[in-house]
């Protein structure tokens, strides 16, 4: 028997000499572009968004801070959202390419984007709860391998964070949903489960968002498949008809829910939706869901496979939005209030607030996400938060050679993780205001009623725009959660948001949670034959 060998020369990235070093240098300016920098697909989309939405609203102002901080993204190189994170590469390698030197020097540009603030440290031990402190650990980052037979190498990544990654859905055809009845084992019924993961989603996945959908495979597949979808170019067109006819009846159609940026309610709630199909078992049908933010971070590049120098960037094709040539500051209806709050903050001007009022905070203000609130339901607070504000946000931080912190991006992370300890810390302390996205649920609400305090939505997502109404980093308390878990002490100027949940009991999340349930009804019909 005679056994063939054969040597592959295309694509050996040898252990010395440039190649590692270029490859290193690629992998790097990959992750800055991805974090700091919308793609032109992403921009278009967003744009469109923006022109069809109704002039006065809170969804256009939300929208137009979204387009300002993409702007000031662009002009700082930082990251456009806060949250960057668990990074998601997808690498195509020649046959006989060293993978494993591919994978090594994405950890090294990895470590290096997160020391210089590009990407925040978001690896945490899942037993311990410690913050690895430079994205690496058991499984971080993602790298999904491909051999194919093309001479040069192509990598993706997406940079998904944990708010619109909490969104993601699974159904198991055949199934009961909620506002749309029976959804069965055919394309009417993936069509509904469809319209219920925009529905479920509301604003907590920052919306208006995007969506891939993996129909068939397993579990474990599925959700594959559908994030899988999510590195597709936005304008492209399914070659599966039946799925092309899928996409546009969703994009017509999500956007009549009335859900809006933000969950504000408004015109524009699904900016893409992209399909994709896989063989299944008898007994399973799942239909899954991954929902991205309107930060849709997602790039790649083309290499050479023996240098390892960029070629070719992707999903830059098209016309490219330049969002700084059209900045203005946009204003709210004439109804709504425009109120000033100084820090600490009475329960008397807190009663005197009302969903849908534009509030402009200055003072101080203290950060506060899991760790801290799981923290002050046992413990005693580090600083006194009488009369204080609470914002849900892990902002990414550098320290200067003088040993000063400073803010580099630092966006509102989604609320309603803290429901079982928010209403009793504002109590337990007397905290009068937090700040978050997504809105919050009735234990809360009933608190803020109880006992003076109001829900504050910022414009999540808003990372550049809120880190510049930051002044100073004052202090900081609970370091050993890591840097997006600490404490911070932030003096703020301007920072603006809407009171979404007040203290008479009202709440902007329920009411257009309601409106839209109402709407979704409208869909309970079949479609599809």
């Amino acid at each position: 028997m005679k056994i063939v060998i054969t040597m592959y020369k295309i694509g050996d990235i040898r252990e010395r000499g440039i190649q590692m070093e270029k490859l290193q240098q690629s992998m790097y300016k990959l992750i800055v572009e991805t974090s700091t920098r919308l793609p032109k697909d992403v921009r278009r989309a967003v744009a469109r968004a923006k022109a069809s939405e109704s002039a006065g609203t809170r969804a256009a102002m939300s929208l137009s801070t979204i387009t300002n901080n993409i702007s000031m993204a662009d002009v700082n190189v930082s990251p456009i959202c806060q949250d960057t994170g668990l990074p998601t590469f997808k690498v195509k390698t020649p046959v006989g390419v060293n993978q494993l030197k591919i994978k090594a020097a994405i950890r090294e540009a990895i470590v290096e984007a997160t020391k210089d603030g590009k990407l925040r440290p978001n690896s945490v031990d899942s037993l311990t709860g410690k913050n690895s402190g430079d994205n690496l650990g058991e499984g971080v980052p993602v790298i999904k391998f491909e051999q194919w037979e093309k001479d040069y190498i192509d990598v993706r990544l997406i940079l998904k964070g944990g708010g619109c990654e909490n969104k993601n859905i699974q159904y198991s055809l055949p199934c009961e949903l909620e506002g749309l009845g029976r959804a069965g084992r055919d394309l009417d019924g993936i069509r509904k489960c469809i319209m219920h993961s925009v529905y479920q989603a509301q604003g907590q996945g920052c919306s208006a968002g995007f969506i891939g959908v993996g129909i068939g495979g397993d579990r474990t597949s599925g959700y594959e498949l559908a994030k899988e979808q999510l590195f597709r170019s936005v304008e492209d067109e399914n070659p599966n008809e039946d799925l092309r006819k899928l996409e546009e009846y969703v994009m017509e159609n999500a956007n009549k829910l009335g859900i809006g940026t933000m969950g504000f309610g408004g015109e524009t709630t699904l900016l893409g939706c992209k399909v994709g199909v896989m063989h299944r078992i008898p007994a399973s049908f799942f239909v899954s869901v991954a929902y991205n933010c309107w930060a849709y971070r997602r790039l790649g590049v083309t290499l050479d496979a023996e240098s390892g120098d960029i070629k070719d960037w992707l999903y830059q094709d098209g016309e490219e939005i330049d969002f700084s040539k059209e900045q203005e500051e946009v204003e709210v209806k004439s109804e709504t209030r425009e109120v000033v709050l100084q820090a600490p903050i009475t329960e008397e001007q807190i009663r005197e607030l009302k969903v849908g009022d534009v509030v402009k905070i200055n003072g101080r203000m203290f950060t506060g996400r899991d760790a801290i609130h799981k923290h002050l339901s046992e413990n005693d607070a580090p600083v006194d938060l009488d009369g204080q504000i609470i914002y849900h946000c892990g902002p990414v931080m550098l320290k200067d050679e003088d040993g000063n912190w400073h803010v580099k991006a630092a966006g509102p992370t989604t609320s309603i993780r803290e429901e079982p300890y928010q209403g009793d810390i504002m109590k337990k302390f007397g905290i009068r205001a937090v700040i978050g996205k997504g809105g919050m649920g009735p234990k809360t609400l009933a608190a803020l009623k109880e006992h003076g305090g109001v829900y504050l939505n910022a414009i999540g997502g808003a990372a550049q725009y809120y880190a510049d109404c930051i002044k100073s980093v004052d202090g900081v308390d609970l370091m050993e959660f890591g840097i997006p878990e600490a404490m911070w002490h932030l003096s703020v100027e301007g920072f603006t948001a809407v009171v979404t949940m007040d203290s008479h009991g009202n709440s902007l999340h329920e009411d257009v949670d309601k409106s839209s349930l109402e709407k979704l009804e409208q869909f309970k019909e079949r479609v599809f034959a």
